[in-house]
């Protein structure tokens, strides 16, 4: 079951990619929009470019649900970060040039950080669905921390506005991942049932208002800045509720956290990079 969940996470991660590049192009064309404004992504569905990257999204979404059926959140979500490595070079080449070498030390930091934690952490599974008290407590802290990114956000511009964006979204691709796997749970056992569960309804709120606040942070600055922060935080974000929700487990101490400590300063070093990236929003084309 693990290998196969490896494998579908994978593929979700190349699908999640090149639905990012193409809606990233499409969402540069529009004009700038408010933060979290609704009204960009209902101008983007008149666009044929994003629509065309929902295709590769949506089948990443799929092979992540059943990537979450066989396997632990906190092994599914984080290796969907090895799609940032094909990401960056597909916005450049839509773009006509190379990609940034800064970017690019950016998202290698991330990756490789990242790979060496969940090496040195070996998650393993738990229960197949959280108490009603612990979603409370996550929508309660998830809700807080989105609060203040876009507080912050809405005082940032350009590169730190992307980045701060990007956290929100990946926090919230994270509660949409925690549902989408209880979601993908109960239509295994009972299809029906699925349609009067409260998971099913939650799951289409977070994952509408995760689309939303992805394409605004698409808008600020080069696409390794919010994509950074967003496949960095999500991944992070699901260790966390996978471990306190799910009662998901993960090997610290001893001689695991002289790896696990630098495995988090590179990932930290990383998302710093990202955001700190010089230069504003580019490539408003306008039409």
């Amino acid at each position: 079951m693990t290998a196969a969940a490896v494998a579908l996470a994978l593929g979700a991660a190349v699908c999640f990619a090149l639905g990012a590049a193409l809606q990233q192009r499409a969402a540069r064309q529009e004009p700038p929009h408010g933060t979290a404004d609704p009204r960009l992504v209902i101008r983007l569905l008149r666009r044929r470019s994003w629509l065309l990257g929902k295709i590769p999204d949506l089948t990443g979404t799929l092979l992540q649900a059943f990537a979450l059926r066989f396997g632990p959140l906190t092994l599914v979500q984080p290796l969907l970060v090895s799609g940032m490595f094909l990401a960056i070079p597909l916005e450049a080449a839509l773009d006509h040039r190379r990609p940034h070498p800064r970017d690019l030390t950016a998202v290698a930091a991330c990756v490789l950080g990242l790979g060496v934690f969940l090496a040195a952490a070996r998650p393993r599974a738990g229960v197949a669905q959280p108490s009603l008290m612990g979603w409370m407590g996550l929508a309660l802290v998830g809700g807080a921390l989105v609060g203040i990114c876009l507080l912050l956000a809405h005082r940032a511009d350009g590169a730190a506005r992307g980045t701060l964006l990007g956290i929100a979204s990946g926090l919230l691709y994270a509660g949409t991942a925690a549902l989408l796997k209880t979601v993908a749970e109960r239509v295994t056992d009972d299809p029906l049932s699925t349609l009067t569960d409260w998971h099913l309804y939650a799951l289409v709120v977070v994952g509408f208002a995760s689309v939303a606040l992805n394409q605004n942070a698409f808008q600020n600055g080069p696409l390794a800045a919010p994509l950074t922060s967003i496949t960095l935080v999500d991944p992070i974000a699901s260790v966390v509720i996978g471990v306190t929700a799910f009662h998901e487990t993960l090997s610290f101490g001893g001689l695991r956290l002289l790896v696990e400590v630098p495995a988090i300063l590179a990932m930290a070093f990383g998302i710093w990079l990202a955001g700190t990236r010089p230069g504003g929003r580019e490539g408003f084309e306008g039409g």
